[in-house]
C-alpha cells in the first residue's frame, strides 16, 4: 500500500491525495484546483501559474475505483469536471451536507474555467448527481471494490466538512511513498500484519474550536497513518473568543476614514461566519455607526450558500440555534443587502466610487483572484477613504497577498492585466481562520489513543517543518513531509 499526493503537497492549495492497494486498485480523496502560484509541479511550462490551461489531470485513473470529497472548498473539489471529463465514473463519497453545496461549486468551476453552456453544464450536473454518494456522519460505508470501509467525522471547517477514516483489512505490510505520483515513489517502513485493519486518516480541512454556526472537529481516536494538514502549522491564531471585539473595533475604526470595509470572503464559510458576527455585534450595538450601518454581500455564489446554510440550520451548533430561538435571524437581518443582477452590482460599484459612503461588503473570492470583489478593488483601492479587511489566508502569488504585502507600503497590485496603485488602509484580523492552528493541530493528534505515522500536507515549508518540529517533539511517532 502507497501514498501518492498529487495536489497540496508543496503548498495550500490543489489538495488530491490517492491511497494505492496492494491490489493495484486504489482510493482518490479530494480533487482540488491549484490557485496561485501554486500548480501541480510542472512549472516549467506553467511558468508558476495557475490557471484553465493547467487543471488537467496529470497522473492515471485507470486504477481509482471511488473518489471521497472532504469538503466543497474549490481548493478540494475544483479539478472534480476535469476528472469527469477524463472519463472518471465511479462512486463519489461525501457527507449528506457537502452533496447538497457541491453542484454549486461544481457549476461556477465549470463558468469560471471551462465554459458557459448549459447544456454542458446540465449535463455535467446530471453526470455528478448519479455518482453522488451521501453520507451521514458517524456511519460505515463500504467500497465494495476495494474492500474498505470508510466514515466521516465533524471537521468543524464548513457546513459538511469532515475528516475520514479508511479502514484497510491487514493482510500485507504497508509501505508509504515519499514523494508524490509525479515523481516517483520511494518507500519506507513497513506495519506488521495483524487482525486489526490498517487505519488511515485524511484531516481535509480541520476547523477551529468556537468556530460560529458550526460544532468543533470530532476527536481522533486513532490512526495508523494521518495525512494532515499545516495550514496554520506554524501560527497561533489570535484569542478567537475576542475576535468579534476586535472586527467591531477594526469597522469603526475604518469607518472613522468616511468610506468603504471590503471584506474579500469565500462564499462559503467565511461569510456565513462574518454575517453571523456581524448581526450580533448589531443587535447589541444600535447607536453610532451601527445604527444605520449596512452590509452588502456581493456574490451570487456566497447568497446561494447562505440560503443553503439557512436550510440546513438543523446543523448547526447550540449557540446558533439558541438565536433563532430568539427569533433572530443571523444570516438574514434586517440591514443586510443581498446583490444579485451584474447590472446592480455595476451600479453600486459606481456610487461608492463616487460617494465613498460608509458600508460594509463582503465578497468572492477570498484571495482576489477573481469574482465581484475584484472589480470594488479595482475601483477602491485607489481611494485612501477605503479599507480592505483580510479575515482568511491569503496564498501565495494572489492579489490578495500582493494587497497584504505591499498595501501598506503605498505599493501596487496587478488586477486584470491592470496595474492598481494602493492608497486604501489594509488591515489583517487574526482569529478569523476557518483552518486549525499550530495547537488545534497539536490537540487534534493528542486526542488519539494510538498514532503510527503523520504526512503532513497542505501548508507552506516553513509552516510543514515548524509542525513537524513540534509533533516529533511531543509524540512518539514517525513525521513524513512528502
Amino acid at each position: 500500500m502507497s501514498f501518492l499526493h498529487h495536489g497540496a503537497r508543496e503548498g495550500v492549495t490543489g489538495s488530491c491525495h490517492e491511497l494505492r492497494l496492494a491490489s493495484g486498485k486504489s482510493l482518490l480523496v479530494d480533487i482540488g484546483l491549484f490557485q496561485g502560484a501554486e500548480t501541480s509541479g510542472d512549472t516549467a511550462h506553467s511558468a508558476g501559474r495557475a490557471d484553465a490551461n493547467h487543471h488537467e489531470i496529470k497522473f492515471p485513473i485507470e486504477q481509482v475505483e471511488a473518489l471521497i470529497i472532504t469538503h466543497c472548498h474549490i481548493d478540494h473539489v475544483g479539478r472534480l469536471p476535469w476528472l469527469l471529463i477524463d472519463g472518471f465514473r465511479k462512486p463519489i463519497y461525501c457527507t449528506k451536507a457537502t452533496a447538497h453545496l457541491l453542484p454549486m461549486v461544481i457549476e461556477d468551476a465549470l463558468k469560471v474555467g471551462m465554459t458557459r453552456n448549459k447544456r454542458l453544464i446540465e449535463g455535467v450536473l446530471k453526470l455528478l448527481d448519479t455518482l453522488l454518494v451521501p453520507i451521514a456522519y458517524d456511519t460505515d460505508f463500504v467500497i465494495d471494490t476495494l474492500g474498505v470501509t470508510g466514515r466521516f467525522k465533524q471537521a468543524g471547517h464548513i457546513l459538511g466538512s469532515a475528516f475520514v477514516e479508511v479502514d484497510v483489512p491487514n493482510d500485507k505490510p504497508v509501505r508509504h511513498a515519499l514523494h508524490d505520483g509525479n515523481h516517483g515513489a520511494a518507500y519506507g517502513s513497513a506495519v506488521p500484519t495483524g487482525d486489526t485493519p490498517v487505519r488511515v486518516v485524511f484531516s481535509g480541512d480541520l476547523g477551529c474550536k468556537n468556530s460560529p454556526l458550526l460544532p468543533d472537529p470530532a476527536p481522533l481516536s486513532r490512526a495508523d497513518y494521518l495525512i494532515l494538514e499545516s495550514t496554520y502549522g506554524d501560527k497561533n491564531h489570535e484569542n478567537r473568543t475576542e475576535r468579534q471585539e476586535r472586527l467591531r473595533q477594526v469597522i469603526e475604526r475604518c469607518v472613522a476614514d468616511q468610506g468603504t470595509v471590503l471584506i474579500p470572503a469565500f462564499s462559503i464559510g467565511r461569510t456565513q461566519e462574518l454575517l453571523y458576527e456581524l448581526e450580533d455585534i448589531m443587535h447589541h450595538h444600535t447607536s453610532g455607526i451601527w445604527k444605520d450601518m449596512v452590509v452588502i454581500v456581493d456574490s451570487p455564489m456566497a447568497a446561494q450558500f447562505t440560503s443553503k446554510y439557512r436550510q440546513l440550520k438543523r446543523l448547526w451548533d447550540k449557540e446558533a440555534t439558541r438565536r433563532l430561538k430568539q427569533q433572530r435571524h443571523p444570516l438574514n437581518f434586517k440591514r443586510l443587502h443581498t446583490v444579485n443582477s451584474h447590472s446592480e452590482h455595476e451600479r453600486i460599484v459606481r456610487y461608492l466610487q463616487q460617494t465613498g459612503t460608509p458600508c460594509i461588503v463582503i465578497a468572492a473570492s477570498g484571495m482576489c483572484t477573481g469574482g465581484r470583489m475584484v472589480n470594488y478593488l479595482k475601483a477602491l483601492l485607489p481611494d485612501p477613504r477605503t479599507d480592505v479587511l483580510f479575515v482568511g489566508y491569503q496564498a501565495k502569488g494572489t492579489p490578495g497577498r500582493d494587497i497584504q504585502h505591499y498595501g501598506p507600503r503605498g505599493g501596487y497590485v496587478d488586477l486584470d492585466g491592470q496595474r492598481i496603485w494602493i492608497k486604501a488602509q489594509v488591515h489583517t484580523l487574526g482569529g478569523y481562520s476557518a483552518h486549525a492552528d499550530q495547537q488545534e493541530l497539536m490537540e487534534f493528534v493528542a486526542t488519539a489513543e494510538h498514532i503510527g505515522q503523520i504526512r503532513l500536507v497542505h501548508g507552506e515549508a516553513h509552516a510543514k517543518e515548524a509542525l513537524a518540529t513540534k509533533l516529533r517533539e511531543r509524540f512518539d511517532c514517525e513525521v513524513v513531509i512528502p
